[in-house]
């Protein structure tokens, strides 16, 4: 239909120019809506399993997936495979595998990247900020940087055999930015063997030490009371690392002994170490927390309060802590086995999700109840363990968990685990001062 009315449309835009200026001035002033952010999806009532990834060649040698982690566009998925159960994995081959799930025609038993790996891989971590490049720490005790985007030559960076490098399995590996160059990353890295090392990128493919933490025994903060090592043992061992949100330089990890232990990559003090070591190890710890009844599996900075963590562990507990008191606000007993994962929503400020010993992922609503879960998702059948989960900060309606069958669940979570109550913050704030009183 061809427009006849131009000047008469013309004519009337230009007499209503000034008062729609006026009022869109007015809203653009307006705080009525701040924090108001509109979400056009579907409501969305249960969690559903979108995807069960795997690759044969792993599942078939019986490898267990021991960790998993998004990319920093939430697209990718990627697992380590392993072993966690007792006996020496230092020369089983393994793998590292990828999964981009926006890619058409997505073959969940055939993933994007394949990286081969001589020793059991114990946990990985993907780069902040580079999609395709992915730390991960070995059973032999190296750190490696891989290049996922690179199939024919993965390795970018690894640590070697040096007197640097961990002499126990490494647990856990996390990126941080370099104190003088926030875009540049390291990797820090904690194992049983009760070091904490910071690694920096160097020339020909080296990772080389930059910093680092010995844990001691005769070094730990006395505010709680230990059970007495066995005779002899001097080295803590560090199974799990988080670091706060709100405090760059604070870190809790969680230990052998089963007490969780706050720390400090700004401590000075001289750390009691046995073994020789490139630069000066120092002691981290500045307050040890009361313990569980085995040792710790997984550590989680709330990113709502600077003062709350959860600690998981072989008693099958989650605890709560305050950063400000040794004894746990609240203790959950939520498996008859090992809880080997617990992770804090990065949405909702009351919601976590449990990994446990029995196949489940459990989600937790503490604004529903602070007692048992709101959700208890069957990840395997057999009553196999879970053993890693991690939302997806981009995608935030994705979980992963990986289990001992060797497979990778993509569980999509109803919008009651992504969408913030009102008062949530409110109650969190709550949660915490209760400690305090």
């Amino acid at each position: 239909m061809p427009w006849n009315d131009g000047p008469q449309l013309a004519a009337f835009l230009r007499r209503v120019e000034v008062m729609v200026t006026r009022e869109l001035n007015k809203n653009w002033q307006s705080h009525a809506f701040d924090g108001f952010e509109v979400n056009w999806a579907e409501q969305q009532q249960t969690v559903t399993c979108l995807h069960t990834l795997g690759y044969p060649p792993a599942q078939g040698q019986g490898l267990h997936v021991t960790s998993v982690s998004w990319n920093s566009t939430g697209s990718v998925v990627a697992c380590a495979y392993g072993r966690l159960d007792d006996g020496d994995w230092s020369m089983l081959k393994s793998f590292v595998c990828a999964w981009n799930l926006d890619r058409r025609g997505l073959n969940p038993q055939q993933p994007s990247a394949v990286v081969e790996v001589p020793s059991a891989v114990m946990c990985l971590a993907f780069h902040p900020t580079q999609p395709s490049h992915v730390a991960g720490g070995l059973y032999s005790g190296e750190v490696l940087v891989w290049d996922i985007s690179r199939p024919e030559d993965p390795l970018l960076w690894c640590t070697g055999l040096t007197d640097d490098t961990h002499t126990d399995p490494v647990y856990q590996v996390v990126w941080l930015p370099e104190p003088r160059h926030s875009h540049r990353f390291q990797v820090l890295s904690v194992a049983t063997d009760g070091k904490v090392l910071l690694w920096q990128g160097a020339g020909a493919g080296r990772l080389q030490l930059s910093a680092g933490f010995a844990l001691a025994v005769q070094q730990l903060p006395r505010n709680t009371k230990l059970k007495k090592p066995p005779r002899g043992e001097t080295e803590v061992g560090a199974t799990a690392v988080a670091f706060s949100s709100f405090d760059p330089s604070l870190f809790v990890l969680g230990t052998e002994g089963g007490f969780p232990l706050k720390c400090s990559l700004a401590a000075e003090e001289a750390a009691l170490a046995r073994t020789p070591s490139s630069v000066p190890l120092r002691a981290p710890a500045r307050f040890t927390f009361s313990p569980h009844g085995g040792p710790i599996y997984s550590v989680s900075c709330s990113p709502f309060h600077r003062n709350l963590f959860l600690s998981a562990g072989t008693d099958g507990h989650v605890h709560l802590y305050s950063m400000l008191q040794a004894q746990p606000l609240t203790s959950l007993q939520l498996s008859h086995k090992y809880l080997f994962a617990v992770r804090w929503s990065p949405v909702r400020p009351l919601v976590f999700a449990a990994a446990s010993g029995e196949g489940d992922v459990q989600l937790f609503d503490l604004q529903k109840s602070s007692q048992k879960p709101t959700v208890s998702i069957k990840q395997t059948q057999d009553e196999s363990p879970v053993y890693c989960l991690e939302f997806n900060r981009q995608q935030t309606k994705l979980l992963a968990a990986g289990d001992a069958k060797g497979a990778v669940k993509v569980w999509q979570l109803s919008t009651e685990f992504t969408e913030q109550g009102p008062r949530e913050t409110e109650d969190l704030d709550q949660l915490a001062a209760e400690v305090a009183a």
